[in-house]
């Protein structure tokens, strides 16, 4: 039954939404201004998480500055979501246009060097444009996704992600691959949106992130440190609307000399600084904070 309504789901959306895969983008943006309307102004989608989740963040802000940065993620959040359909339908030389990506050449000097990269990104901007590095590199590129509920979707949207040379891989999966790959010389360029939210059960690292008590995910750190390879963030910027820019960090290019969490501070500090460039791109409707230091245990050990 279950397999059923899901089927019915995503075969329902296709067609309703099927006729929008040959609008060119602007065209979208008034679907996304549409939008604006409806989730921000009428449904009020996810209200009193944006503005906890802003409030517990910057409290040195006004409430009418934090009523800017609200009204601004809205904005954003729903041309997001034109946009990530909109790349789902597009060829490579259209999905190119939404972002440049400045620094990526400096990669291949590592697959030269016979080495592996780990990259680190967040819910910033428009990550689904991450999957277009492996337009530029000469590793193979993969990124990490989190299974979805309706397997429809799920093979859909990794199908598309992939047509832009990128391997999709679960979660789950993420280390038993990157050690298999890293054991048959297969250099790799391993992709993590490393600001997800672990399960009660999971947590085994806290950090202040953004003014509070954060559980984090240590698998970023896990895999660079058992295998040394090269750490970078991947910083995204909105220039405007519908373009972008990505510009790629280095933390550390030998994570075998570093403490154990000083990774994972790394990159959650560098998520940190982007989201105070320009607070409004960050994914303030996830539900980010929804446990408790207090109420859960923490292992120290990796």
């Amino acid at each position: 039954m279950k397999r059923a309504l899901h089927a019915l789901s995503f075969y329902s959306f296709s067609i309703l939404t099927f006729p929008f895969k040959f609008f060119p983008l602007r065209w979208l943006y008034a679907i996304s201004d549409l939008m604006y309307l409806i989730i921000y102004k009428t449904l009020r989608y996810r209200i009193d998480v944006v503005r906890q989740n802003l409030k517990r963040s910057f409290p040195d802000k006004s409430d009418d500055e934090l009523k800017i940065i609200e009204q601004k993620f809205y904005r954003h959040f729903c041309d997001l979501f034109v946009e990530q359909y909109y790349i789902l339908h597009a060829n490579a030389q259209k999905a190119q246009k939404l972002c440049r990506f400045k620094n990526v050449d400096m990669l291949n000097k590592y697959f030269d060097q016979g080495k592996s990269i780990v990259v680190a990104g967040g819910h910033y901007g428009n990550w689904e444009l991450y999957g277009m590095f492996g337009l530029y590199l000469k590793h193979l590129t993969m990124g990490v996704y989190k299974p979805l509920a309706n397997k429809y979707f799920e093979r859909f949207i990794n199908a598309s992600r992939e047509r832009f040379g990128a391997v999709a891989i679960p979660m789950k999966d993420t280390p038993r691959i990157a050690l298999s790959y890293a054991a048959e010389g297969k250099l790799f360029f391993l992709g993590l949106i490393a600001d997800q939210t672990p399960a009660k059960g999971e947590i085994r690292y806290w950090t202040t992130f953004l003014n509070q008590d954060t559980p984090v995910f240590l698998g970023t750190e896990k895999i660079a440190r058992k295998l040394n390879q090269p750490v970078f963030f991947c910083n995204m910027r909105k220039l405007k609307r519908g373009f972008y820019e990505v510009e790629l960090e280095l933390l550390t290019e030998n994570p075998a000399s570093t403490k154990p969490f000083e990774i994972t501070e790394m990159h959650v500090k560098a998520l940190e600084r982007l989201i105070h460039e320009a607070p409004e791109f960050w994914l303030w409707s996830h539900r980010r904070w929804k446990h408790s230091r207090h109420n859960t245990s923490q292992s120290d050990e990796q």
